[in-house]
């Protein structure tokens, strides 16, 4: 195994992965441990080895129609020192006895436990997340809170640590979740060194929040909210008081409120926040506005007031947001094929 950095992995620097494996499971989500893990290995980074392992032994059929064999069965996760859910069912069904077993056992013994996606369905099932919080992809956060109401829902974030129990977001997030397993356990250089490997962010920022899409929800074009919540769209730029709003209804302000939080479930003033910061997108995305300029056509005010409103919305801000979905160069970036470093950067996580 290749140095580097002058570091010669020992057997302490061992560690034994085991991924759970089952039919109908993507290979994107399969592969990503076993890429990021392996990827360790591959640097002379530490001793790291991943199988994969069903509740029984032979072979799995992924969703993309490939047969994979010698799956190991679950004595196999008896053996590792993490064991990783890297998804689940689409329909989120409970997760049967012999893998429930497997991932308390392992917890039990000591194995960090993690929960990649919707692979936080099964590790909840197995009663690893009671009064802890969790995080799965932001489409599943509502059912994963009414199965479980005893765990703590939190579709913000890209990850959860618990230290023995971790969580990921949806898809993509798994990166991010493997890449803090081997930062907490080889340190942010190592990380860092696979990252690079990986062409991918060491440690991304923001959290799922800026991806989850918020449409208006459908209501009758002759309903007075609906016709209030449309001219406010129009009217973003200027001030949006209740006051006004409940006059373009055509009721009194009391009147106004309840009825808007009864169609929405949300205050006019949360509402209008939501809107402009999502005007605030799609001018950050398609135009070549300055900050305070985004600020000043979505009636947020000043660059400063858009900044932090952004960060608590988003965990990022204007400018990286950006510089990360600007759709005017997505062509530039298409044609090009010139490798670049991947960015640095903080990503939103809880411990």
């Amino acid at each position: 195994m290749q140095r580097y950095d002058g570091f010669v992995p020992t057997s302490e620097d061992a560690l034994r992965i085991a991924v759970y494996a089952f039919d109908g499971v993507t290979m994107f989500h399969l592969s990503v441990p076993q890429l990021v893990f392996d990827e360790v290995a591959r640097q002379g980074l530490g001793n790291w080895e991943t199988m994969l392992f069903s509740d029984r032994a032979g072979s799995i059929r992924t969703a993309e129609g490939y047969t994979l064999g010698e799956v190991r069965g679950p004595a196999a996760a008896e053996e590792a020192d993490v064991v990783v859910v890297p998804s689940w069912f689409e329909d989120g069904r409970t997760a049967g006895p012999a893998l429930q077993r497997a991932l308390t056992r392992a917890h039990g013994r000591g194995a960090t436990v993690a929960g990649l996606c919707l692979g936080a369905f099964a590790v909840a099932d197995a009663g690893l997340l009671s009064r802890r919080a969790a995080v799965t992809h932001w489409q599943a956060v509502d059912l994963l809170a009414a199965r479980h109401p005893d765990v703590d829902t939190d579709a913000s974030v890209l990850y959860i640590d618990h230290g023995d129990v971790l969580t990921s977001a949806g898809t993509a997030s798994a990166i991010d979740a493997c890449l803090h397993l081997v930062r907490s356990r080889l340190g942010a250089a190592a990380a860092n060194r696979v990252a690079r490997s990986l062409v991918v962010a060491p440690h991304r920022e923001g959290g799922q929040a800026q991806y989850i899409e918020r449409p208006l929800p459908p209501h009758s074009s002759d309903d007075p909210i609906t016709e209030a919540m449309e001219w406010a769209l129009r009217h973003l730029a200027e001030p949006l008081t209740v006051e006004r709003l409940a006059g373009v209804a055509h009721m009194s302000r009391r009147t106004f409120i309840r009825a808007f939080q009864a169609s929405t479930g949300v205050t006019p003033a949360a509402w209008v926040k939501r809107q402009r910061l999502d005007e605030a997108r799609r001018l950050l995305e398609s135009t070549e506005l300055s900050v305070d300029q985004v600020a000043a056509a979505c009636g947020i005010g000043s660059s400063v007031t858009l900044r932090q409103s952004f960060a608590a919305a988003f965990d990022t801000s204007p400018s990286e947001y950006r510089r990360r979905f600007d759709t005017r160069t997505a062509d530039r970036r298409t044609s090009s094929h010139r490798a670049v470093p991947p960015p640095q950067g903080i990503g939103k996580a809880r411990a």
